[in-house]
């Protein structure tokens, strides 16, 4: 039995969504689709291009007569088939993505709400870790805005909102900072299907421990280190004026780029006068890399490689989409003026402001290595190789540890306030419990009398 629709009334029904997606995403994705699909027109356009140079070159002054010569041009000429044939392509693209737009943006208030994911979650914070930058900068509804978070949830920071949402909060205050392309829900590891590994928190140990309310910062972690630093300082600020109770302590728990994230905040809010900072007792580093991170310098040598033959120059646009963010991660960019005058994609010397550990604050390093104790006829180069370059995997020792060949930019970690974690990646400094022992000995000691 079928029924009809009542003349002169039109029906709309939502087309299902995935279940781990919001209409706003599938809007998002299609606006980098469209952004994607003319970045890969301007790149066929361009190296064509460098080929007519190429040929036109052998034949020389008439070979010239061939390449249109417009200053920032591709050398194809727009007026030609083959011009012609791009520049169609470009107004389809731009028509077709501005119409989905519009149908997507006039269908959203239809959607309704809906609870998020952490594969969603997941997805996002990807995303903005590699392309977060260029999302702001469009207004592409992907890029995340700062947020402090409990069970994902952002908390609005006002005194009777947070106490009703946080009737147990304690007036020690811990702040987890998470890293590159990760989001705050990760920070609680689940314990894999058919694994012995329970799902684990730090920040709930600590709590259960020593007495903190945890709370979860959640950013956008392409864009540059000093812009979210400044963000992280003002929140800070916010959250310390709005909480239910006077605040005792404050402690910065990071991981990865979250750690050159507290510290940017840290100066900043020296800077500005924040009364938080004087609140701030403790920072705990885990797997930060104060002295960039190896792969982000790989990253870079490739692009320069790239860019020195004519015919393969287009392709180093590809290794320049890569966000502020991950940029910074090539020496540990921490503030504006390490970048500000000089181009983010330059394979330049490491000319970063010395910035020492903050004063009045106990601070404490975490690194990692795949390497595990033992002894060998090859055990001593491994650690040697580990220290310098492998580390966990992604950060060096001596970066996590703040040691650096020139000692004006050494970070003073005392030595019994560093712990290298042998056998251990990067990403298992979020759920082990050596790692969480090793927090409550700190903490625990710091908060003695």
């Amino acid at each position: 039995m079928t029924t009809s629709t009542p003349a002169g009334k039109a029906r709309f029904s939502m087309p299902s969504l995935p279940a781990d997606l919001h209409l706003s995403d599938i809007q998002g994705l299609a606006q980098l689709a469209t952004q994607a699909t003319l970045g890969v027109t301007g790149l066929a356009e361009n190296v064509q291009g460098n080929v007519y140079r190429a040929v036109a070159s052998l034949l020389g002054p008439l070979g010239s007569r061939f390449i249109h010569k417009a200053p920032g041009g591709s050398g194809v000429s727009p007026g030609g088939l083959t011009g012609l044939v791009y520049g169609s392509v470009r107004g389809v693209t731009r028509l077709a993505g501005g119409a989905v737009n519009a149908v997507l943006a006039g269908a959203a208030p239809l959607a309704g709400k809906k609870t998020s994911s952490r594969r969603r979650e997941a997805m996002l914070s990807a995303l903005n870790g590699v392309l977060g930058d260029r999302l702001l900068e469009t207004a592409n509804p992907l890029a995340l805005p700062m947020s402090l978070r409990q069970e994902g949830q952002t908390l609005v920071l006002e005194k009777s909102a947070l106490a009703q949402r946080l009737p147990g909060a304690t007036p020690k205050l811990l702040v987890l900072v998470h890293g590159l392309c990760m989001n705050d829900l990760q920070w609680r590891t689940q314990g894999a299907s058919g694994s012995l590994l329970p799902a684990h928190d730090h920040g709930l140990h600590l709590a259960a421990e020593l007495g903190y309310t945890p709370l979860y910062l959640h950013y956008n972690s392409g864009l540059h280190t000093s812009a979210n630093g400044r963000q992280l300082a003002d929140l800070l600020e916010q959250l310390t004026a709005a909480w239910p109770q006077p605040v005792q302590e404050l402690t910065l728990l990071c991981h990865s780029m979250g750690g050159l994230l507290a510290r940017s905040a840290c100066h900043q809010a020296e800077q500005a006068g924040h009364g938080w900072r004087s609140q701030l007792k403790c920072m705990v580093f885990l797997g930060t890399p104060h002295h960039g991170a190896p792969l982000e310098r790989i990253g870079s040598w490739v692009d320069t490689q790239l860019h020195r033959q004519a015919l393969t120059r287009p392709f180093a646009s590809i290794g320049k989409i890569r966000s502020a963010g991950i940029t910074d991660l090539r020496h540990g960019n921490v503030l504006e003026a390490d970048w500000q005058h000089a181009g983010r994609f330059d394979r330049a010397v490491d000319t970063r402001e010395a910035l020492p550990l903050p004063a009045g604050v106990a601070c404490y390093a975490v690194a990692a290595t795949t390497v595990s104790h033992g002894a060998g006829p090859l055990q001593s180069a491994r650690h040697a190789l580990s220290h310098r370059l492998v580390g966990d995997g992604l950060v060096p020792l001596e970066s996590a540890l703040g040691v650096h060949e020139e000692p004006g930019r050494c970070l003073a970690f005392a030595p019994e306030n560093q712990w290298i974690a042998h056998g251990m990646n990067h990403l298992e400094l979020l759920r082990r419990p050596e790692v969480t022992r090793q927090l409550v000995q700190w903490l625990g000691t710091a908060a003695s009398p």
